[in-house]
Protein backbone atom coordinates (compact mmCIF):
# COMPACT_ATOMS: atom_id res chain seq x y z
CA UNK A 1 0.00 0.00 0.00
CA UNK A 2 1.15 3.39 -0.79
CA UNK A 3 2.79 5.11 2.16
CA UNK A 4 0.31 8.05 1.85
CA UNK A 5 -2.91 6.05 1.88
CA UNK A 6 -1.51 4.09 4.77
CA UNK A 7 -0.93 7.21 6.66
CA UNK A 8 -4.46 8.56 5.60
CA UNK A 9 -5.80 4.76 6.59
CA UNK A 10 -4.24 4.97 9.68
CA UNK A 11 -5.42 8.88 10.68
CA UNK A 12 -8.66 7.96 10.35
CA UNK A 13 -8.41 4.83 12.76
CA UNK A 14 -6.86 7.27 14.80
CA UNK A 15 -9.26 9.32 15.22
CA UNK A 16 -11.76 6.83 15.56
CA UNK A 17 -9.87 5.71 18.30
CA UNK A 18 -9.69 8.77 20.12
CA UNK A 19 -13.03 9.23 20.05
CA UNK A 20 -14.32 6.24 21.69
CA UNK A 21 -11.91 6.45 24.18
CA UNK A 22 -12.71 9.78 25.02
CA UNK A 23 -16.31 8.76 24.94
CA UNK A 24 -16.20 5.80 27.11
CA UNK A 25 -15.20 7.68 30.02
CA UNK A 26 -17.89 8.50 31.20
CA UNK A 27 -17.80 12.25 30.51
CA UNK A 28 -18.75 13.13 26.98
CA UNK A 29 -17.51 16.55 27.32
CA UNK A 30 -13.86 14.70 27.00
CA UNK A 31 -14.20 13.79 23.72
CA UNK A 32 -12.92 16.99 21.46
CA UNK A 33 -15.97 18.14 19.10
CA UNK A 34 -14.67 17.70 16.17
CA UNK A 35 -13.01 14.04 16.37
CA UNK A 36 -16.23 12.06 17.46
CA UNK A 37 -18.21 14.00 14.75
CA UNK A 38 -15.49 13.61 11.90
CA UNK A 39 -15.07 9.80 12.24
CA UNK A 40 -18.81 8.84 12.90
CA UNK A 41 -19.35 11.36 9.46
CA UNK A 42 -17.23 9.03 7.90
CA UNK A 43 -18.54 5.94 8.90
CA UNK A 44 -22.24 7.53 7.51
CA UNK A 45 -23.86 5.62 10.90
CA UNK A 46 -27.36 4.94 10.26
CA UNK A 47 -29.44 7.02 12.09
CA UNK A 48 -33.36 6.28 10.63
CA UNK A 49 -35.80 5.59 13.02
CA UNK A 50 -37.09 1.66 13.29
CA UNK A 51 -38.17 1.11 16.97
CA UNK A 52 -40.61 4.18 17.69
CA UNK A 53 -43.22 2.56 15.66
CA UNK A 54 -43.09 -0.98 17.98
CA UNK A 55 -46.36 -1.48 20.06
CA UNK A 56 -46.68 -3.29 22.92
CA UNK A 57 -46.80 -6.84 22.51
CA UNK A 58 -49.74 -8.37 25.39
CA UNK A 59 -48.44 -11.35 25.28
CA UNK A 60 -45.19 -11.32 25.74
CA UNK A 61 -45.69 -8.57 28.45
CA UNK A 62 -47.77 -10.82 30.36
CA UNK A 63 -44.98 -13.29 30.84
CA UNK A 64 -42.79 -11.07 33.43
CA UNK A 65 -42.47 -10.91 36.38
CA UNK A 66 -45.35 -8.64 38.30
CA UNK A 67 -42.60 -6.46 39.58
CA UNK A 68 -41.09 -5.62 36.83
CA UNK A 69 -44.32 -4.80 35.31
CA UNK A 70 -45.38 -2.83 37.86
CA UNK A 71 -42.02 -0.85 38.04
CA UNK A 72 -41.92 -0.49 34.35
CA UNK A 73 -37.93 -0.11 34.17
CA UNK A 74 -34.99 -2.40 33.65
CA UNK A 75 -31.20 -1.46 33.77
CA UNK A 76 -29.60 -1.90 30.70
CA UNK A 77 -25.31 -2.21 30.43
CA UNK A 78 -24.69 -2.07 26.87
CA UNK A 79 -20.79 -2.51 25.84
CA UNK A 80 -19.86 0.13 23.20
CA UNK A 81 -17.35 -0.85 20.64
CA UNK A 82 -17.73 -0.31 16.84
CA UNK A 83 -20.61 -0.78 14.73
CA UNK A 84 -22.68 -2.74 13.32
CA UNK A 85 -23.08 -3.37 17.34
CA UNK A 86 -22.65 -0.46 19.47
CA UNK A 87 -20.88 2.86 18.55
CA UNK A 88 -21.32 6.63 19.71
CA UNK A 89 -23.05 9.19 16.80
CA UNK A 90 -21.32 12.32 16.33
CA UNK A 91 -22.64 13.87 19.86
CA UNK A 92 -20.27 11.71 21.32
CA UNK A 93 -22.76 10.58 23.96
CA UNK A 94 -25.70 8.82 22.07
CA UNK A 95 -25.28 5.21 21.23
CA UNK A 96 -26.66 3.42 18.01
CA UNK A 97 -26.11 0.01 16.63
CA UNK A 98 -27.62 -3.25 16.18
CA UNK A 99 -27.53 -4.35 19.85
CA UNK A 100 -29.14 -0.89 20.94
CA UNK A 101 -32.21 -0.74 18.05
CA UNK A 102 -32.97 -4.69 19.09
CA UNK A 103 -32.70 -4.07 22.95
CA UNK A 104 -34.74 -1.12 22.43
CA UNK A 105 -37.38 -2.43 20.01
CA UNK A 106 -38.04 -5.70 22.66
CA UNK A 107 -38.56 -3.14 25.70
CA UNK A 108 -41.30 -1.22 24.10
CA UNK A 109 -42.97 -4.39 22.85
CA UNK A 110 -42.90 -5.20 26.76
CA UNK A 111 -43.72 -2.13 27.42
CA UNK A 112 -40.48 -1.18 29.64
CA UNK A 113 -38.22 1.70 29.98
CA UNK A 114 -34.72 0.51 29.73
CA UNK A 115 -32.38 2.48 31.89
CA UNK A 116 -29.25 2.00 29.96
CA UNK A 117 -25.20 2.25 31.18
CA UNK A 118 -22.63 1.67 29.16
CA UNK A 119 -19.75 -0.60 30.74
CA UNK A 120 -16.57 -2.35 29.48
CA UNK A 121 -17.40 -5.68 27.55
CA UNK A 122 -15.09 -7.74 29.94
CA UNK A 123 -17.18 -5.97 32.80
CA UNK A 124 -20.80 -7.22 32.13
CA UNK A 125 -21.27 -10.84 32.59
CA UNK A 126 -19.82 -10.51 36.13
CA UNK A 127 -21.70 -7.28 36.97
CA UNK A 128 -25.01 -9.52 35.68
CA UNK A 129 -24.63 -11.83 38.44
CA UNK A 130 -23.89 -9.66 41.04
CA UNK A 131 -27.64 -8.07 40.72
CA UNK A 132 -25.48 -4.77 39.60
CA UNK A 133 -27.60 -5.18 36.03
CA UNK A 134 -30.85 -6.70 34.88
CA UNK A 135 -29.83 -7.58 31.05
CA UNK A 136 -26.73 -6.66 28.75
CA UNK A 137 -25.85 -6.18 25.23
CA UNK A 138 -22.61 -6.69 23.56
CA UNK A 139 -22.66 -8.83 20.71
CA UNK A 140 -22.27 -11.85 23.24
CA UNK A 141 -21.88 -15.13 21.64
CA UNK A 142 -23.57 -18.13 23.37
CA UNK A 143 -21.25 -20.82 24.27
CA UNK A 144 -21.02 -23.43 26.02
CA UNK A 145 -18.87 -22.49 28.81
CA UNK A 146 -20.81 -19.10 29.16
CA UNK A 147 -24.01 -20.95 29.70
CA UNK A 148 -22.99 -22.47 32.59
CA UNK A 149 -23.51 -18.97 34.42
CA UNK A 150 -25.47 -17.04 31.82
CA UNK A 151 -28.84 -16.93 30.06
CA UNK A 152 -29.43 -15.92 26.92
CA UNK A 153 -32.33 -14.56 24.77
CA UNK A 154 -30.85 -15.08 21.16
CA UNK A 155 -31.28 -12.27 18.40
CA UNK A 156 -28.48 -12.74 16.07
CA UNK A 157 -26.45 -15.18 14.33
CA UNK A 158 -22.68 -13.68 14.30
CA UNK A 159 -19.82 -14.76 14.76
CA UNK A 160 -15.58 -15.29 14.38
CA UNK A 161 -14.02 -13.98 11.85
CA UNK A 162 -10.20 -12.73 10.23
CA UNK A 163 -9.02 -9.13 8.76
CA UNK A 164 -5.79 -8.59 7.35
CA UNK A 165 -3.68 -5.69 5.50
CA UNK A 166 -3.54 -5.74 1.27
CA UNK A 167 -0.26 -7.37 1.79
CA UNK A 168 -0.85 -10.15 3.89
CA UNK A 169 -0.19 -13.27 2.33
CA UNK A 170 -3.12 -15.00 4.22
CA UNK A 171 -5.94 -15.90 1.74
CA UNK A 172 -8.23 -17.97 4.31
CA UNK A 173 -7.74 -19.23 7.76
CA UNK A 174 -9.19 -22.75 8.51
CA UNK A 175 -6.77 -24.08 11.22
CA UNK A 176 -5.31 -21.68 14.04
CA UNK A 177 -2.04 -23.56 12.98
CA UNK A 178 -1.86 -21.42 9.93
CA UNK A 179 -1.24 -18.21 12.59
CA UNK A 180 1.75 -19.35 13.90
CA UNK A 181 4.64 -17.13 14.27
CA UNK A 182 1.88 -14.09 13.71
CA UNK A 183 0.66 -11.33 15.94
CA UNK A 184 -2.91 -11.88 16.38
CA UNK A 185 -5.20 -8.36 17.67
CA UNK A 186 -8.02 -9.15 19.16
CA UNK A 187 -10.62 -7.81 21.79
CA UNK A 188 -9.86 -8.23 25.99
CA UNK A 189 -12.04 -10.95 27.47
CA UNK A 190 -13.85 -11.89 24.34
CA UNK A 191 -14.36 -15.41 22.94
CA UNK A 192 -11.72 -14.30 20.50
CA UNK A 193 -9.14 -14.38 22.74
CA UNK A 194 -10.41 -17.32 24.39
CA UNK A 195 -10.13 -19.44 21.11
CA UNK A 196 -6.85 -18.11 20.80
CA UNK A 197 -5.25 -18.57 24.02
CA UNK A 198 -6.79 -22.56 23.67
CA UNK A 199 -5.02 -22.85 20.65
CA UNK A 200 -2.01 -21.13 21.14
CA UNK A 201 -0.08 -24.54 22.16
CA UNK A 202 -0.71 -26.22 19.34
CA UNK A 203 1.68 -24.26 17.13
CA UNK A 204 4.60 -25.46 20.15
CA UNK A 205 3.29 -29.02 19.74
CA UNK A 206 4.07 -29.06 15.65
CA UNK A 207 7.45 -27.91 16.13
CA UNK A 208 6.20 -24.51 15.00
CA UNK A 209 6.68 -20.42 16.89
CA UNK A 210 3.44 -20.04 18.46
CA UNK A 211 1.54 -17.24 17.87
CA UNK A 212 1.09 -13.77 19.83
CA UNK A 213 -1.80 -12.90 21.03
CA UNK A 214 -1.95 -8.80 21.56
CA UNK A 215 -5.53 -7.80 23.09
CA UNK A 216 -7.34 -3.97 23.45
CA UNK A 217 -10.40 -2.85 25.00
CA UNK A 218 -10.67 -0.38 22.11
CA UNK A 219 -11.51 -1.51 18.35
CA UNK A 220 -9.83 1.29 16.75
CA UNK A 221 -6.32 0.55 18.79
CA UNK A 222 -7.00 -2.87 17.47
CA UNK A 223 -7.16 -1.60 13.85
CA UNK A 224 -4.30 1.05 14.37
CA UNK A 225 -2.45 -1.91 15.47
CA UNK A 226 -3.28 -3.88 11.65
CA UNK A 227 -2.83 -0.80 9.82
CA UNK A 228 0.80 0.32 11.61
CA UNK A 229 2.30 -3.51 11.18
CA UNK A 230 2.06 -4.08 15.13
CA UNK A 231 -0.85 -7.10 14.19
CA UNK A 232 -0.83 -9.10 11.20
CA UNK A 233 -3.71 -10.58 11.94
CA UNK A 234 -6.86 -8.97 13.52
CA UNK A 235 -9.77 -11.84 15.01
CA UNK A 236 -12.95 -10.29 15.24
CA UNK A 237 -17.28 -10.19 15.08
CA UNK A 238 -17.95 -11.54 11.25
CA UNK A 239 -20.18 -8.29 10.96
CA UNK A 240 -18.13 -5.70 12.51
CA UNK A 241 -14.78 -6.81 10.47
CA UNK A 242 -17.22 -6.61 7.31
CA UNK A 243 -18.37 -2.54 8.41
CA UNK A 244 -14.96 -1.80 9.23
CA UNK A 245 -13.04 -3.16 6.17
CA UNK A 246 -15.33 -1.42 3.79
CA UNK A 247 -14.82 2.09 5.36
CA UNK A 248 -11.02 1.57 5.26
CA UNK A 249 -8.39 1.85 3.11
CA UNK A 250 -5.63 -1.25 2.58
CA UNK A 251 -7.24 -4.05 4.60
CA UNK A 252 -9.49 -7.01 3.69
CA UNK A 253 -11.71 -9.55 5.43
CA UNK A 254 -10.51 -12.61 5.18
CA UNK A 255 -13.23 -15.35 5.75
CA UNK A 256 -15.70 -16.67 8.66
CA UNK A 257 -14.39 -18.72 10.86
CA UNK A 258 -16.73 -19.87 13.17
CA UNK A 259 -20.62 -18.77 13.92
CA UNK A 260 -21.97 -18.25 16.98
CA UNK A 261 -26.06 -17.16 17.91
CA UNK A 262 -25.68 -14.03 19.61
CA UNK A 263 -28.07 -13.07 22.58
CA UNK A 264 -29.12 -10.75 25.41
CA UNK A 265 -27.03 -11.78 28.53
CA UNK A 266 -28.95 -12.89 31.87
CA UNK A 267 -28.23 -13.49 35.15
CA UNK A 268 -28.84 -17.51 35.27
CA UNK A 269 -32.26 -18.61 35.78
CA UNK A 270 -33.91 -15.16 35.17
CA UNK A 271 -37.37 -15.02 35.09
CA UNK A 272 -36.63 -12.46 32.21
CA UNK A 273 -36.19 -14.71 29.50
CA UNK A 274 -39.18 -16.33 28.27
CA UNK A 275 -40.87 -12.63 27.82
CA UNK A 276 -38.27 -11.40 25.84
CA UNK A 277 -37.85 -14.38 23.75
CA UNK A 278 -41.68 -13.73 22.97
CA UNK A 279 -40.56 -10.20 22.58
CA UNK A 280 -37.76 -11.32 20.29
CA UNK A 281 -40.22 -13.56 18.22
CA UNK A 282 -43.08 -11.14 17.94
CA UNK A 283 -40.75 -8.37 16.15
CA UNK A 284 -39.61 -10.87 13.93
CA UNK A 285 -43.87 -11.54 12.88
CA UNK A 286 -44.23 -7.59 12.68
CA UNK A 287 -41.00 -6.96 10.40
CA UNK A 288 -39.16 -4.85 13.06
CA UNK A 289 -36.53 -7.11 13.49
CA UNK A 290 -35.98 -7.27 9.53
CA UNK A 291 -36.11 -3.60 9.45
CA UNK A 292 -33.21 -3.52 12.22
CA UNK A 293 -31.04 -5.70 10.49
CA UNK A 294 -31.58 -4.34 6.71
CA UNK A 295 -30.77 -0.31 8.55
CA UNK A 296 -27.43 -2.34 9.22
CA UNK A 297 -26.46 -4.52 6.92
CA UNK A 298 -26.74 -7.49 8.33
CA UNK A 299 -29.40 -9.14 6.81
CA UNK A 300 -27.32 -12.39 6.45
CA UNK A 301 -27.22 -12.51 10.63
CA UNK A 302 -30.99 -13.01 10.88
CA UNK A 303 -32.73 -15.88 13.10
CA UNK A 304 -34.88 -18.20 12.48
CA UNK A 305 -35.93 -17.84 15.93
CA UNK A 306 -35.36 -16.53 19.12
CA UNK A 307 -34.24 -19.60 21.72
CA UNK A 308 -32.76 -19.48 25.45
CA UNK A 309 -29.99 -20.62 26.05
CA UNK A 310 -29.26 -23.22 22.88
CA UNK A 311 -25.52 -25.12 22.50
CA UNK A 312 -23.22 -23.73 21.10
CA UNK A 313 -22.53 -23.68 17.59
CA UNK A 314 -20.16 -26.54 16.51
Amino acid sequence: MPRTRHTAAVALITVAALALTACGSGDPAAAPAGAAGTAAAKEKIPTQDVVSSVRKNQAAAALLPAGVRASGTLTIASSVGSPPGATYLPDGKTVAGTDIDIADAAARALGLRLKRETAAFEAILPALDSGKYNLGTGNFGVTDERRRTIDFVTYLNDGQGFAVRDDSKLTKVTDLTQLCGLTVGTTAGTTFEVTLEENRHRCADGGKKPYDVKTYSDPGAIWASLQQGRSDVVMSTINGLRYAVGRQEGVRFLNEFKRLDVGFAFRKRTPLAPAFQAAVNGLKADGTYDRILKKWGIGASAIETSQISPPEIK
